[in-house]
C-alpha cells in the first residue's frame, strides 16, 4: 500500500481549480469535492505521456476503458459488468441528463433523495422533467432509502429515480438488499433507476460497494449507471465518464444516444481513468482510503473535543462529513456565519434540500493539519 499524503497548504494554494480560487487566501476552503493529493503514479505518468506525445487529439472510436473499467469492477466490487454495454460521456452530469432524456418525458417526475448533491435538482430540470422528492430516512444510526416513499411516487406517476449510491452528502453506502428491493418497485412500475456511482471507488473496506446492477435480474431491466474515476483520483477537469447498462432494452438507449455525446469526452479523461482503473494504481487507492479512514476519524475525534454540540456521523465512502450544527444555534445556513467570521468555507447545507437546514458538508480530502484548523477556527465562534 503506498502511503498517500496531502501537499502542503502553500503549494495546493498555487492551483488554479474552484477549490483555490474561489475564495481569499484566508479562507480555508473545504467546500467543493476536490482532493489536496498529489496525483496517482500511473495518472501522472499517462497524462505526461500524452503531452510528449501531442496526443490531444478527439478520443477513438474504440478505447481500452470498458474493458479496463470491468476488470476494476470485477477486483474491487466483485461484479462482472460487460464492457460491450458502456459507452462514454463527459462527466456523470451529463451521462445522467442524457439518460434521463431518453427515459423521461417532458414534464414527467423524477425521484430524488434528499439531502441529495444539489446539482441533481437541476439535472432533471435540464432533462425536461419535474423533480419528486423522497428524502432519506433517518434511523437514529445512519441514512436509509425510503422505500415506502419510493412506491407512492410511482404509484402516484413518477417515472424514475435518480439514485446517489453512496450517497452525497451522507457518505451513505445504500445495502445490497435496499438496492434490490428498489430495482423490484422500479420494474413493477416500469421506472428507470439511474445511478450516479461517482463515490464508488471511495467506499471503505470494511463496507463495501453493492453496484445497482449486479442486484438482480430487475436491476438489470431498470437501471442505468453512472460511473467516473474522477472523484477517487481528482480527476473532474478531464472529463470522462462511462454510462454502464445490463440488459438489451437499457443498452440500446444509451446506444441510441446522439454520437456528440460520446465524442464530448476528453482525451486526457480518458487517458487518466484508464490508468486509473488499472490494477497498477490499486496500491494508491489503497492508501487513499487509509489515509480517508484516519482523517475521518480525526474529525470525529476533533469535533468530540471542540464542537460537542456537533452530530456527525462518520460516513461510510467518501471524503465528505455531513454535519448537524443545529444545536449551536447558528440558523438554518450555519455556513455562512463560518465563512464570514472563521474564514472556513464549507458546503451550504441548504442547498442539499429542506432536509440540510442547519447542517453544513466538509471536505475532509486533505491534510489533518488543514482539518485540524478548520475545526479548531470553528470552535472559537462557540464563544462569541
Amino acid at each position: 500500500m503506498l502511503e498517500v499524503t496531502a501537499l502542503p497548504l502553500a503549494e495546493l494554494r498555487r492551483r488554479s481549480s474552484e477549490k483555490w480560487r474561489e475564495y481569499p487566501a484566508d479562507v480555508l476552503p473545504l467546500f467543493v469535492a476536490e482532493t489536496d493529493f498529489p496525483l496517482a503514479p500511473e495518472v501522472s505518468n499517462a497524462l505526461r505521456r500524452a503531452v510528449e506525445l501531442g496526443d490531444t487529439g478527439y478520443i477513438a472510436s474504440r478505447t481500452p476503458l470498458p474493458d479496463t473499467y470491468a476488470a476494476f469492477a470485477r477486483r474491487r466490487f466483485g461484479w462482472e459488468a460487460d464492457p460491450t454495454r458502456m459507452r462514454t460521456t463527459a462527466d456523470v452530469s451529463m451521462g445522467i441528463v442524457e439518460i434521463l432524456r431518453r427515459v423521461t418525458q417532458p414534464g414527467e417526475r423524477v425521484v430524488v433523495t434528499p439531502p441529495v448533491y444539489p446539482p441533481f435538482f437541476d439535472l432533471v430540470s435540464e432533462a425536461g422533467a419535474e423533480v419528486e422528492r423522497v428524502p432519506l430516512i433517518d434511523t437514529g444510526m445512519g441514512w436509509e432509502l425510503d422505500l415506502d416513499g419510493v412506491r407512492a411516487a410511482f404509484e402516484d406517476g413518477a417515472t424514475a429515480i435518480l439514485l446517489c449510491n453512496p450517497h452525497n452528502p451522507t457518505g451513505t453506502v445504500h445495502s445490497r438488499d435496499a438496492l434490490a428491493a428498489l430495482a423490484e418497485i422500479a420494474d413493477e412500475f416500469g421506472a428507470a433507476v439511474v445511478s450516479d456511482e461517482i463515490h464508488a471507488p471511495l467506499a471503505q473496506p470494511g463496507t463495501g460497494f453493492t453496484p445497482f446492477l449486479d442486484t438482480g435480474e430487475a436491476a438489470e431491466r431498470v437501471g442505468y449507471a453512472v460511473v467516473s474515476a474522477s472523484k477517487a483520483f481528482n480527476l473532474a477537469g478531464l472529463k470522462c465518464a462511462l454510462m454502464v447498462t445490463a440488459s438489451d432494452s437499457t443498452s440500446a438507449v444509451v446506444r441510441g444516444l446522439p454520437i456528440e455525446v460520446e465524442w464530448r469526452t476528453g482525451q486526457f479523461g480518458l487517458l487518466a481513468a484508464v490508468a486509473a482503473f488499472s490494477e497498477e494504481s490499486d496500491e494508491w487507492l489503497d492508501g487513499l482510503l487509509a489515509t480517508l479512514d484516519a482523517n475521518r476519524v480525526l474529525l470525529e475525534d476533533l469535533l468530540a473535543s471542540k464542537l460537542p454540540g456537533a452530530r456527525y456521523r462518520m460516513p461510510d465512502a467518501g471524503y465528505l462529513a455531513w454535519i448537524d450544527l443545529s444545536a449551536l444555534g447558528w440558523g438554518d445556513n450555519p455556513a455562512r456565519r463560518i465563512l464570514k467570521e472563521a474564514k472556513v468555507a464549507l458546503h451550504f447545507g441548504p442547498a442539499f434540500g429542506e432536509q440540510g437546514r442547519g447542517f453544513v458538508r466538509l471536505n475532509f480530502g486533505t491534510s489533518p493539519e488543514i482539518i485540524t484548523e478548520a475545526i479548531e477556527r470553528i470552535a472559537t465562534l462557540v464563544d462569541r
